[in-house]
């Protein structure tokens, strides 16, 4: 058996169209340069020559891996190999149209591909696809091998037509292959020795292409990606878990958590069965644990602060669509990036190319969608912000899968454009953007308006009856003649806030936004009334310090979870409790009161009016003459 002097891996894919045969190829592989395990040929052989039925070198294959049950591969099989140079892992993707999306599973780990054609039957219909697949994923490393020849009489005039018509469709895509060998997998024909039956062909074999590729370097001397893939709790440690994508981490460097912007520094890394030691690189599984425990979740990339990655909620991409269904514009997908999980949706296509062709498939926008097997060229949109990088910069980051339900139906890459990307103090700013000052100023609406701009925020538990007393005190106050406005919570949720979910960093977002436009609500003249949970109590004080004195009153809406669930006609706490909704406040979720609110309301003892008047008197704004009543 060839053994190598060198612990050197590379990893290759081998795609085709069904029945070029793949697995005919590696079989013969093994066999003829000494990689079969001893004995299994002659164990093959006598199998078949009980059953009374020829030997096919493509059982070699399956004899490798697991029995198959079918006649085509479906799974995407890896298997070791060596040469004297190095060791391979050769991953047998399948061909038939039906498996692509095993295909692009196997492709997307490799760093070079051998590409099956048949000679007697020449290009096919997945042949270009698989071409166009390759490029998608970024494998530059390509070898043709044109089996079969034995079919064609090893003539060297069918090889060059077949050469001849997919390198120029290749080139079509920009994709230069290293090398096109005629080989017949079925008799050896160069694959580990040069074939006799075809002299005319003087190139290298499949073996000495295969120690031609090169091994891509370890990303370690990019930016850092360190995906968090589990929490794990160890007495009062939590460590965080995931595998090094790119870069290198150490103790003590501090880093970012993307798209949260929570920071802190890197206290101990943790190895299982491994020597302990202060840092790692790209390609190694480990944990970590920082100084400060900040609250870090599954789907976070960690980056040091000095180079993040990109944290949008729209990217452009191109994309190969494999479901069964087509990808339309009006639904919603499940976009999986590194560890992270978002809701996704097309924001707008630019362009469909049939993945054969090329041809751009032109329909109208109302019918806008991405058929089965068809490319596209879009902007995406996430629920939330994720954190990415283009395809050009980090692969591990650039790539993603789009889930249908609970398939994986489609993949693509995000690729380069102007994206915005965080800088090391914080959000992304501009040294040129400056407050604009208006000329009417808070007094003048004030005197104009009879009263000055303020926020009346009123927090509590749901059910604690928020929403009833800020609707009931917007219309008491229009009726006084005065300038009111009610922002709802779940009137936000719809449409500023849409795109945030119930974490707490989505929360504490939500919280942001909407003291922001309070307090231009306020700088209007407008009492500005919230009817928010806002159940963090460094939040409320955030949007407090936005406001001058006076002018932020914080009503604490009291009242006991027991009544607020007594009043819940959403059913909203009874599906807390049966684990329906996550991160229910009151419930699965904290809430922390104000230590000293402007107000406390207790509606389980005061009626909705006398909470109402409570605030008015308050607000000192009860003596207007130019009252108006609804």
């Amino acid at each position: 058996m060839n053994t190598s002097d060198s612990n050197e891996q590379l990893k290759i894919v081998i795609v085709g169209h069904v029945d070029h045969g793949k697995s005919t190829f590696v079989g013969r592989l093994f066999h003829d340069t000494g990689s079969l395990p001893e004995g299994k040929l002659e164990q093959l052989q006598r199998i078949a020559e009980r059953r009374g039925v020829p030997f096919e070198w493509a059982n070699l294959m399956d004899a490798l891996q697991s029995e198959r049950d079918q006649n085509i591969t479906i799974d995407t099989a890896q298997i070791w190999f060596q040469t004297r140079k190095r060791q391979y892992v050769i991953i047998d993707a399948p061909g038939h149209k039906e498996f692509l999306k095993n295909m692009i599973t196997g492709a997307a780990n490799a760093e070079a591909a051998l590409l099956l054609i048949d000679a007697h039957e020449g290009v096919q219909e997945n042949s270009r696809r698989h071409g166009y697949l390759l490029n998608l994923l970024g494998i530059r490393q390509i070898a043709v091998l044109v089996n079969k020849m034995d079919l064609e009489q090893f003539g060297e005039e069918r090889f060059r037509a077949v050469e001849a018509e997919y390198r120029a469709w290749l080139k079509t895509i920009e994709v230069e292959p290293l090398v096109f060998i005629p080989i017949a997998a079925k008799h050896g024909d160069n694959i580990a020795t040069r074939s006799s039956q075809m002299p005319w062909y003087q190139g290298p074999t499949v073996v000495e292409v295969l120690d031609q590729f090169k091994v891509a370097e370890p990303p370690s001397n990019q930016p850092l990606r360190f995906p968090i893939q589990e929490v794990y709790r160890f007495d009062e440690r939590r460590i965080l878990a995931g595998r090094v994508e790119s870069g290198r981490i150490k103790v003590g460097d501090r880093l970012v958590f993307s798209p949260t912007n929570k920071t802190s520094v890197v206290k101990t890394i943790e190895r299982w069965n491994a020597p302990s030691r202060d840092s790692a690189e790209a390609g190694e599984s480990i944990g970590i644990t920082l100084t400060e425990q900040i609250f870090v979740e599954r789907g976070a990339v960690a980056a040091l602060e000095t180079s993040p990655p990109y944290e949008l909620s729209k990217f452009k991409a191109r994309l190969f669509w494999l479901g069964r269904n087509p990808f339309r514009k009006s639904r919603r997908y499940k976009l999986k990036l590194a560890t992270q999980e978002v809701e996704v949706e097309i924001d707008s296509i630019d362009r469909v190319l049939d993945a054969s062709t090329l041809d751009t498939i032109n329909r109208p926008d109302e019918d806008a969608y991405v058929g089965r097997h068809e490319v596209a060229e879009l902007t995406l949109k996430t629920k939330r912000p994720v954190a990415f990088d283009a395809i050009t910069e980090i692969v591990p980051t650039g790539r993603f899968v789009i889930v249908d339900g609970y398939d994986v139906s489609g993949g693509g890459i995000i690729v380069a454009d102007q994206y915005p990307r965080r800088t090391v103090g914080g959000e992304v700013r501009s040294e040129n953007i400056f407050w604009s000052q208006g000329k009417i100023t808070h007094a003048h609406r004030s005197r104009r308006n009879g009263h000055p701009g303020c926020v009346v925020w009123l927090t509590g538990l749901s059910g604690s009856g928020k929403s009833t007393i800020a609707q009931d005190l917007e219309r008491e106050l229009f009726n006084l003649g005065k300038h009111a406005f009610v922002l709802d919570g779940d009137n936000i949720r719809h449409g500023l806030c849409s795109d945030l979910a119930f974490s707490p960093h989505d929360r504490k977002e939500n919280i942001r936004r909407v003291g922001e436009v309070a307090k231009l609500f306020a700088e209007a003249g407008f009492i500005c009334i919230t009817a928010f949970i806002s159940p963090y109590r460094e939040d409320r004080d955030y949007v407090r310090r936005m406001f001058d004195e006076g002018r932020f009153v914080e009503v604490y809406v009291n009242a006991p979870v027991e009544v607020c669930e007594q009043r819940d006609v959403k059913g909203l706490y009874a599906k807390a409790r049966s684990n329906q909704i996550r991160e229910f406040t009151g419930v699965s979720a904290p809430y922390e009161p104000p230590l000293s609110p402007e107000l406390e309301l207790h509606t389980d003892q005061a009626t909705i009016t006398e909470s109402v008047t409570r605030i008015i008197e308050h607000l000192h704004v009860a003596e207007s003459d130019s009252a108006i009543t609804i």
